[in-house]
């Protein structure tokens, strides 16, 4: 097993030898990082961007403050929110509106009651939901591992972190942009925004409030919006008319929800350049740019970087992660699916392809295979 101590420091001396292997980008000057107007290939520098996917998810429990202090601390250029509503309208930090499996709430008696079924996207979900709970109500809950078969580390922080707003996901942003001399980004994501809409609890007008009341809706700001949905990000688009770029995520199959076309439609090349027309960037599956075969090696890529470059989106996929049972069968460690296989070598294959950046719950090994790509 990769020893998590060797990555840190393997990190540390990356960041202070930028030149191991070839110089890292230097930070896009404001305006230059990304925006509807301002297309990979367009004459600007393109920027290989680290995502800390939920902040430093493989380290703390996902979104909290703590995981997300922690991904910027070991370089990552943003950290990434999944953004779901509370009774009372407030925007949180959650994977999911269902928390039964990132909180402390079964453990509270007094909201026993409050467990239920709900069909979310066409699906039935049972479990306590962030539309339930206030604000308040929700502030006496701890976060809890999601994964703690894979993560037992992170149970050892179990019970003491909230579940922060978004508000104070950016005035942590703000704060360590201060203490570590660098503008760090944000990268929410909004979280079945047509069950929200349908519940009277829309999230478009909370979250580009927030943003407008920051200051961050402006060209040049450090924060992308991203959705499965593509109805959300055109609202987004025409509608409310943002400054900051948006990216389409995509998964490996399906289709977005209440959507008549597929997840392989959208991302044709007739489908990229409809997508251009309001978005700025793709967030794709990392299988569909390098799928796997079918002993679960890495196959051959495919054409979606060199398509979605030509249709002028940036390519951010997600997720990469170090342990074993993630990784690709060539680049396991040993037999235990919870040990660190060879996650750098990963990243190194992808980065290599083209891509604009990436998602990683490891930051400090996606700075590091940035350095090496």
């Amino acid at each position: 097993m990769a020893d998590r101590r060797q990555v840190l420091r393997l990190s540390a001396v990356a960041a202070a030898a930028p030149a191991l292997g070839g110089a890292v980008p230097a930070p896009a000057q404001a305006g230059q990082e990304h925006g509807r107007h301002d297309k990979p290939g367009h004459g600007t520098k393109r920027q290989t961007l680290v995502v800390g996917h939920r902040g430093a998810s493989g380290y703390r429990p996902e979104h909290t403050l703590a995981s997300y202090e922690l991904a910027a601390r070991m370089g990552a250029d943003y950290m990434e929110p999944d953004l779901v509503s509370t009774k009372d309208g407030v925007l949180v930090c959650r994977h999911e509106p269902e928390i039964g499996g990132t909180t402390d709430v079964a453990s509270h008696p007094e909201f026993a009651g409050r467990k239920r079924t709900v069909v979310l996207d066409g699906v039935s979900v049972t479990g306590w939901w962030t539309q339930d709970f206030t604000l308040a109500e929700l502030k006496t809950l701890r976060a809890t591992e999601r994964i703690p078969a894979t993560r037992q580390h992170n149970t050892l922080f179990d019970g003491r972190f909230e579940v922060p707003t978004f508000q104070e996901l950016l005035d942590l942003r703000k704060r360590l942009s201060r203490e570590l001399g660098r503008d760090i980004g944000v990268f929410p994501e909004t979280k079945h925004p047509t069950f929200f809409r349908s519940i009277g609890l829309e999230l478009e007008s909370p979250l580009v409030r927030i943003l407008r009341r920051n200051g961050l809706d402006r060209r040049g700001a450090k924060v992308f919006i991203q959705s499965f949905e593509a109805k959300n990000l055109r609202t987004l688009a025409d509608q409310y008319r943002v400054e900051v770029p948006l990216v389409f995520l995509s998964s490996a199959s399906g289709s977005p929800f209440n959507d008549t076309r597929t997840y392989a439609d959208y991302l044709t090349p007739a489908g990229l350049k409809e997508l251009s027309e309001y978005v700025d960037g793709l967030g794709p599956d990392k299988n569909q740019i390098i799928p796997r075969t079918a002993d679960g090696t890495l196959g051959t890529p495919t054409a979606l970087v060199a398509n979605a470059h030509r249709a002028g989106l940036k390519v951010i996929p997600y997720t990469f992660r170090a342990e074993n049972s993630f990784l690709p069968t060539e680049l396991k460690v040993g037999t235990d699916p919870a040990a660190y296989g060879k996650a750098i070598d990963e990243q190194i294959t992808f980065l290599r392809t083209g891509i604009d950046g990436l998602f990683t719950d490891q930051a400090d090994i996606g700075v590091l295979a940035r350095t090496l790509a």
